[in-house]
């Protein structure tokens, strides 16, 4: 046998691994090890049950947990798939649902701040053209302003809440897009000019 060199990093890994050895095992363990021997010892001895030659002792209980244990490995994974497929398959629509009535709630809030800021605006009675245009450019400018941008966008823009604004208010018989939405759009949005001409073309 050819004598091996042993470094000094050896060395110092060695004595730090019986340092950790003396102190985690030897000190907090021996002593209560010695302890429960020495005073739990019974006084008197009694003899094993005799077992009978006709019974079989089965473990019975060793089985069933790790039947369970090895069913609960085989499941979680499947339980987590299956989940995870229902979120896939329910969050589409979900998000759909959830997108569609915030942008009612938002057109909605619109609505009624912008029937409190018009002057001649009352709610629950017919508007005039010129007051419903009025009411729809203070609607849309208050959207623009208050609700996050991907909100506007799942609204249909400025234009899409502009709309929507246009169909939940009551009109007088004379209002169409033509006379109210088109100037309110123009008031709120700057695009008068720019929706004609990309009609005319």
């Amino acid at each position: 046998m050819t004598p091996t060199k042993v470094t000094s990093n050896k060395v110092l890994v060695r004595s730090f691994a019986r340092t950790m050895a003396r102190v985690f095992l030897v000190r907090p363990v021996l002593p209560p090890l010695l302890l429960l021997g020495c005073c739990c010892a019974p006084a008197h001895a009694t003899s094993l049950p005799v077992i009978d030659a006709a019974t079989l002792v089965l473990p019975w209980g060793d089985a069933v947990v790790a039947l369970v244990q090895g069913l609960s490995a085989l499941l979680t994974p499947m339980l987590v798939a299956g989940l995870a497929a229902a979120l896939a398959r329910f969050g589409g629509p979900l998000r759909l649902l959830v997108t569609d009535a915030l942008v009612e709630r938002l057109v909605r809030n619109a609505t009624d701040y912008a029937l409190n800021a018009v002057a001649g605006a009352v709610r629950g009675r017919r508007l005039t053209v010129s007051v419903g245009s009025a009411v729809i450019a203070r609607a849309v400018q208050r959207a623009l302003d208050q609700a996050p941008a991907w909100l506007i966008r799942a609204a249909g823009g400025g234009e899409g809440v502009a709309e929507k604004v246009f169909r939940s208010l009551p009109l007088e018989a004379a209002a169409t897009a033509g006379n109210t939405l088109e100037p309110a759009l123009e008031r709120a949005l700057g695009q008068g000019t720019a929706r004609g001409s990309r009609k005319a073309v």
